[in-house]
């Protein structure tokens, strides 16, 4: 199976599985939400090779790799009571990766 399907298939089902427990653990004042991050340098030794981390970087809107601290910010604000009202979502968090 190609990699970019398995992704696809994935990612379709946890967006699902994130709408299912949000609609069913609000009435608890439960939220659930997903982040849905790009390319990160993670540390990776990978990461430091410039022909991984060239084209990676190109995927973004930005034209740089995400830092963990980045997407972290976005999962820390998810769990504050100012998000108290952000349930169900699927946080873009690819630096406008998706943006086509």
């Amino acid at each position: 199976m190609p990699q970019q399907l398995a992704y696809a298939m994935s990612k379709g089902a946890l967006d699902q599985l994130t709408l299912h427990l949000a609609r069913h653990l609000a009435p608890r004042r439960i939220t659930v939400n997903g982040v849905l991050p790009g390319p990160t340098d993670n540390g990776s030794a990978a990461f430091q090779l410039p022909e991984v981390r060239e084209p990676m970087s190109q995927l973004s809107a930005f034209k740089r790799l995400g830092e963990p601290e980045e997407v972290a910010d976005i999962v820390v604000f998810l769990a504050t009571e100012q998000a108290g009202w952000i349930t169900g979502a699927s946080l873009d968090a690819t630096g406008g990766g998706l943006l086509g």
